[in-house]
């Protein structure tokens, strides 16, 4: 293709402006540049930290007493309030130690997805009554 064909009209912008190739608000005129994304991935994956810690304190609540009375922050709400307070600590630790880690690396989201999705998964198993009632002492 010559320089007349690359400069060749290929629609009508605003006020009848003719706009070429490689012009406009779509075009991206500049080098690719590859971001690392190991700063997303590392907020991706400690989600799913948060989400398994709180099913091993609701775990560990039921197994023990000892365990439930020390969870228990606030009579109103039960031990209830130091499983979910711990599991945000925990979540927030694991950001930033994963932040520091992560955040110049390139590592796939789609990785982290695929860690966040199976810690989240334990979380939720660790909250499921039937599960975490198996524990109980009798």
């Amino acid at each position: 293709m010559n320089d007349a064909e690359a400069r060749k009209p290929v629609a009508t912008g605003a006020a009848g402006r003719h706009i070429t190739a490689g012009e406009g608000p779509l075009a991206d005129n500049s080098a690719e540049v590859d971001k690392p994304e190991g700063a997303i991935s590392a907020a991706i994956v400690a989600a799913g930290v948060g989400a398994t810690a709180l099913g091993v304190f609701t775990v560990l609540a039921e197994a023990s007493t000892d365990v439930r009375s020390w969870l228990q922050w606030n009579d109103g709400v039960g031990p209830l309030a130091g499983k979910t307070g711990l599991a945000v600590i925990v979540w927030l630790v694991a950001w930033a130690g994963l932040h520091a880690a992560m955040r110049n690396t390139r590592y796939e989201t789609r990785s982290a997805l695929t860690i966040a999705l199976v810690l989240i998964g334990l979380g939720v198993l660790g909250t499921f009554p039937p599960f975490f009632q198996l524990f109980a002492p009798e």
